[in-house]
């Protein structure tokens, strides 16, 4: 029975081992201070250094990124597995969702036509609305801005490392034939006495030299090719930053709505209101930098007013409207021609008198 073996070249593999060691005897040798080290030129260590520096900051990035989406280290290593085995992650409930099922169980339990029960059920459905946007939104984020920084990282930033690399095997080799060199041209008398042909040994590695000065120079300029794009890469993922905005963006205001509507529908089930200062709504500084030092008017008595059609609010100042929604309204501090300060369920802000019919007199 004829067994055939795997090529082997030993004059590659003896030609490589030889390499290896010559680098490593100059690596250490420099390392030593007793041989030289071929500098490259200021604008390619310019760009080397951005590059390790765009390197550092897009990984930093990316997992702060990771971690404000997903806090939990083992869920985030869960995800990796899966990815790597099943090209998926796994579908798991969010902390948001599993509050709204105990909240909806629980308000079953109470009783769902008591006041503490029926609320429980509208906060726990509310809580896994909040739960279903943030899944929405992580999976955003992922698409739009943590997956194009990995393979960044993986594709490009992976080659000019590799190559790099090369470019450093390369400045081994082109150092150590120059020190071979030196020492044949030092050792020429020497040769002469014990009868070695001195020019045969000298053009050896002056060839050899020429040889590693031509793969020297070709690799750096590869190298260097790849650098300089580093610096378009910026204008791509500005683009992704803006992607990223954007999903927090929609993310925080589908939170928002949720958040007040479920105040409305609270409200609107009746039971106790106690005051809860709202961000936004009352900081006295920014309603007189944003609204003409117009302030809330603590000591005023409100008055009930039926809203005439829907108003969406201008900024964080004002208030949403719905179409025939009843708020509590009183007059600024001081008075203005065009606003009331208006109060709905726990939400104080201010609201556009064309838009309201009084309902209770003065």
């Amino acid at each position: 029975m004829n067994i055939k073996m795997p090529d082997f070249d030993v004059k590659k593999f003896v030609k490589g081992a030889g390499s290896t060691l010559s680098r490593v005897v100059q690596l250490t040798e420099e390392k030593l201070g007793t041989s030289e080290k071929t500098e490259m030129d200021a604008r390619f260590e310019h760009l080397s250094e951005r590059s390790d520096s765009a390197k550092l900051w897009t990984e930093k990035i990316m997992r702060d990124t990771e971690a404000a989406l997903i806090p939990n280290p083992a869920n985030r290593v869960e995800d990796f597995i899966f990815e790597k085995i099943e090209k998926q992650k796994p579908k798991r409930l969010s902390n948001l969702e599993y509050l709204g099922l105990d909240m909806i169980e629980g308000g079953g339990e109470f009783g769902q036509d008591g006041p503490y029960g029926s609320a429980l059920i509208k906060v726990g459905q509310a809580e896994q609305k909040l739960g279903s946007c943030e899944r929405d939104f992580i999976g955003s984020a992922g698409m739009c801005f943590i997956q194009p920084l990995k393979k960044f990282l993986e594709g490009e930033m992976k080659t000019i490392t590799k190559e790099k690399g090369v470019l450093e095997s390369k400045r081994l080799d082109l150092d150590a034939c120059k020190n071979r060199v030196r020492k044949a041209r030092s050792m020429i008398g020497q040769q002469a006495k014990d009868g070695i042909s001195p020019e045969v040994t000298l053009e050896q590695a002056e060839r050899d030299l020429r040889v590693a000065q031509s793969e020297f120079d070709r690799q750096a300029e590869i190298t260097k090719l790849l650098l300089e794009g580093i610096s378009t890469t910026q204008a791509t993922h500005l683009r992704y930053l803006h992607s990223l905005v954007e999903a927090q963006v929609r993310y925080y205001g589908q939170c928002n709505k949720i958040m007040s509507d479920l105040q409305r529908e609270l409200v609107s089930l009746g039971g106790p209101q106690p005051y809860v200062p709202v961000s936004g709504y009352e900081d006295e500084d920014a309603l007189s930098e944003r609204v003409n030092n117009i302030e809330l008017g603590a000591n005023s008595g409100y008055r009930r007013a039926r809203v005439l059609c829907s108003y969406d609010a201008k900024d964080g100042t004002e208030l949403n409207l719905s179409s025939n929604e009843v708020i509590f309204v009183c007059e600024c501090n001081p008075p203005h021609s065009d606003y009331m300060n208006g109060k709905q369920g726990l939400l104080k802000g201010l609201v556009p008198k064309a838009f309201l019919e009084m309902l209770d007199d003065d």
